[in-house]
């Protein structure tokens, strides 16, 4: 069942607006993300990835990552649209954020885009910024999306939304 969305004011867009299957695109945006008070990346070289429900997945190059902050870490998991993913422990500060960042080294065809890129919880972080303001994590802990003011929902993850 889907949910009423939110209504949108001037300047937001609705994650009920986004589509299924998912779609990337780059954005001209600043990404910087602390960990253990320490910036292990800040880049302007952004995609997002856009799913009905979600806030945005950002997805930042592989190479952009201080050294060492990105370190590989058992598991995998498949996304029926983005293929098989591996996840990485994330470093920074003398802090480690255990499997708090995944990317596709094989994606699924569309998806070409996300191969060197890597996406991270914000939950785990000191902070992940958007253009300097601080995101909130997408609810429930489970899916990767960075809510920012620009953003309404309601979003999946927040109880009673499994269905969506």
């Amino acid at each position: 069942m889907r949910p009423t969305p939110e209504p949108v004011a001037a300047g937001q867009e609705s994650v009920w607006d986004y589509p299924r299957p998912p779609r990337v695109e780059h954005v001209d945006r600043r990404v910087v993300v602390v960990l253990g008070g320490a910036t292990i990346v800040d880049t302007r070289d952004v995609v997002r990835v856009l799913e009905t429900s979600h806030p945005p997945v950002y997805y930042l190059p592989i190479s952009a990552f201080s050294p060492g902050a990105l370190v590989p870490a058992a598991g995998s998991s498949f996304c029926e649209f983005k293929g098989g993913a591996r996840y990485f422990d994330v470093v920074g500060g003398g802090v480690t954020a255990s499997r708090a960042a995944w990317n596709y080294p094989e994606p699924s065809p569309g998806y070409g885009e996300l191969r060197d890129r890597v996406a991270l919880y914000a939950g785990p972080m000191d902070a992940c910024e958007v253009d300097g303001e601080v995101v909130v994590p997408q609810p429930g802990g489970f899916y990767g999306g960075w809510v920012t003011h620009d953003i309404v929902g309601p979003f999946k993850g927040i109880p009673g939304s499994m269905g969506w």
